[in-house]
């Protein structure tokens, strides 16, 4: 009886493993096929987005003239003073091109592994947010500092490319710079989705762990700018369409709870 017994134990154990595994991998696959689409659409908006490069630096003049009004341009200064620097302006590119890759997702798949319930919520706001920002790459194109003429800006990047995986054109790898839109300045998605990080980390880790987030959120911030990738408005609507989908999506949650 007592070998019997364990038998069906084991069984069992067996069948809830299996019923764990299959309600993680294909909920896992849906959600891997939808944030795929949202690339998809991302590498869509790239082919119908203008690229005419007058207007979209046009554009960017009329932004930065609204900075100075708000004594708020600080690109130029920033970025002479930490690009010939290679021991800041290396690091810098590396954080540019490769941390909104890895965090993002790691957090994503965090929240969908430990916190299952909190997960919709938090994949619909930066959904959402996103979605904002690609309309208005579409819609308002507009040049970052790297592509203003007459010097008053370096390309980071570009003067790091020779120690990085990243092509001259965008932190994308050699041979797929053609992929990104290089007029999609306004607004900053690298600062918006770490603001989201923050947001989504928040309630699960401790004071060490908040602290990293903001420090992660307000040094992307500079990053992007001192690189010459974005203006200081880019940064600050990048975090303002986040939160929008962060309070969007808590309605279409409050919406979707039962009532008691």
């Amino acid at each position: 009886m007592s070998i019997h017994s364990g038998q069906l134990q084991r069984r069992a154990g067996a069948t809830t493993t299996s019923s764990r595994w299959s309600g993680v991998v294909a909920p896992g696959l849906r959600e891997i096929i939808l944030l795929a689409a949202l690339w998809t659409t991302y590498a869509i908006s790239r082919v119908v987005a203008s690229d005419d490069l007058a207007a979209a630096r046009a554009r960017a003049a009329d932004l930065l003239h609204l900075e100075s009004l708000l004594h708020l341009d600080v690109e130029s200064w920033l970025n002479h003073a930490v690009t010939p620097i290679s021991q800041i302006a290396v690091p810098m590119s590396f954080w540019y091109a490769s941390l909104h890759y890895l965090v993002t997702p790691a957090v994503l798949v965090f929240l969908f592994v430990r916190h299952r319930g909190e997960y919709v919520r938090a994949r619909n706001a930066i959904v959402i947010g996103s979605a904002i920002g690609l309309v208005c790459y579409v819609l308002w194109p507009t040049a970052p500092p790297r592509l203003m003429p007459g010097g008053a800006y370096l390309d980071t990047l570009v003067s790091t490319s020779d120690v990085g995986w990243w092509s001259g054109q965008t932190s994308l790898p050699n041979g797929l710079g053609q992929m990104a839109n290089e007029l999609a300045a306004m607004p900053s998605l690298h600062v918006g989705w770490t603001v989201w990080v923050a947001w989504a980390l928040w309630r699960h880790v401790g004071v060490v762990g908040r602290t990293l987030s903001v420090l992660y959120a307000l040094g992307t911030a500079i990053v992007v700018v001192a690189t010459g990738n974005h203006w200081v408005l880019d940064a600050v609507a990048g975090a303002v369409v986040i939160a929008v989908g962060i309070v969007v999506s808590g309605r279409i949650a409050a919406r979707a709870r039962p009532s008691s």
